[in-house]
């Protein structure tokens, strides 16, 4: 049986070709048109009035723009009106889930100032508040952050043992979430009987518990894909966008305040610093993980040495008499009004003092022209300068993405606009 062939003659194969380069040059036409969408301020992922402007290619995104400033307050204005232990309440609504770190670092910036340095005991002190905080902020971010990609299971775990934080919290500074605990030279009072052995209770039962969060997600084959090789900063990004702690980690870079310019006597602490290796979500992830650890190993440390003597420093003219001296003396009357009334005597002079906060370095830059209240009043936020890396690294992702980037970021709005 002979084959029959079709033969199409020169005016249809024209046609046909017309019709197929049409289709072509339809189809650049039809995927390329942008979409414009806001992600927040009012958004679950975007954890606070964060806002991001993104530009979509069907899913993926060609450019974004983080908007921020929906909760500001102008902080450092009000920091400029008011006497140095004033502002400390203030210092609690920056990073609101590690208020005492706040504290920490804004009363070290104004005692370098001064000149003061704090006993051996009031440092201590300092150092079971860093530390508690520092597990406490990473627990919550650590939380959402798995509650963001799909793990509610881990969120309740990290925040069962929150609130175990907050019992200690409570019970030191008899507050759970604003403290303003710590002092311009020492502290508002001296840690309770029972406190030391309630942290060390404390560092024995944590461990099991976060070493069932680890069973729940670092081999979790959901959570690794959406966390694997998404959001990659390279360490010489990350230094290039002055980012700091886990974020800057998580890079490769082994850079600790608590290492590299120790203070409240860190150095006498051993810790290690742990660093990513690809520094994406994952790697994120893992940094503060190992962080936990290590800050329970520290605070074993410092129960374990926990020193004796006062807690603020000796200076009559700079402190707050104590209340039973004020309550017989004239002297000590008067001394106590003239704090009060007129604030600390701060020598002209300008500092810069950073600490290692849960979400990177925070710092405090005060310029002093004498008297008691602070001339200029800086905050270096951590939050602020991490979103900053937002509109380099968001483009190229798929938009499911934003909500792990964000998450592994782990900032708070409150210190972002401070």
């Amino acid at each position: 049986m002979a084959t029959q062939t079709l033969e199409i003659g020169d005016s249809q194969a024209r046609a046909l070709q017309a019709a197929r380069a049409a289709a072509d040059d339809a189809i650049p036409d039809m995927i390329g048109e942008k979409l414009i969408i806001n992600m927040g301020p009012s958004h679950p992922a975007t954890h606070g009035v964060l806002r991001v402007v993104l530009e979509l290619d069907g899913e993926v995104i060609t450019k974004a723009t983080p908007d921020v400033g929906y909760l500001h307050r102008g902080d450092e204005k009000i920091a400029e009106n008011m006497q140095y232990n004033q502002f400390i309440p203030y210092t609690d609504r920056l990073d609101y889930l590690a208020p005492l770190s706040n504290n920490v670092a804004y009363a070290c910036a104004v005692e370098k100032l001064m000149g003061w340095t704090l006993p051996a005991r009031g440092q201590a002190i300092r150092v079971l508040c860093c530390e508690l905080g520092r597990i406490s902020a990473h627990l919550l971010g650590l939380g959402a952050f798995a509650m963001d990609t799909g793990a509610m299971t881990v969120f309740l775990y990290t925040f069962t043992e929150r609130e175990k934080i907050y019992n200690l919290i409570e019970q030191l500074t008899g507050a759970r979430f604003t403290t303003s605990y710590t002092r311009v030279g020492g502290h508002t009072r001296d840690i309770p009987a029972d406190f030391l052995a309630r942290v060390s209770n404390f560092c024995d039962t944590f461990i099991p518990q976060l070493d069932e969060v680890d069973k729940l997600l670092t081999r979790n084959p959901i959570f690794i894909n959406r966390t694997k090789d998404i959001g990659v900063i390279s360490g010489e990004r990350a230094i290039a966008y002055g980012l700091s702690g886990p974020n800057l980690r998580g890079s490769g870079v082994a850079h600790d305040v608590r290492k590299t310019q120790p203070y409240l006597g860190y150095e006498q602490y051993e810790f290690d610093i742990p660093v990513g290796s690809v520094g994406d979500c994952y790697d994120r992830y893992l940094v503060r993980m190992l962080e936990m650890r290590e800050s329970v190993r520290i605070l074993r440390q410092v129960v374990a040495k926990f020193p004796d003597g006062p807690i603020n420093v000796e200076n009559a003219k700079g402190v707050l008499p104590k209340k039973e001296r004020v309550m017989k003396k004239m002297e000590e009357l008067i001394h106590q009004f003239m704090i009060v009334t007129e604030g600390i005597k701060a020598p002209p002079g300008e500092v810069y003092f950073g600490a290692e906060n849960p979400k990177g370095e925070l710092g405090f830059y005060i310029c002093s022209k004498g008297g008691g209240v602070p001339h200029r009043l800086k905050i270096r936020a951590p939050s602020f300068v991490n979103l900053s890396i937002l509109s380099e690294l968001l483009p190229g992702n798929m938009m499911s993405d934003v909500v792990a980037i964000l998450g592994s970021l782990d900032f708070v709005m409150g210190e972002c606009d401070r």
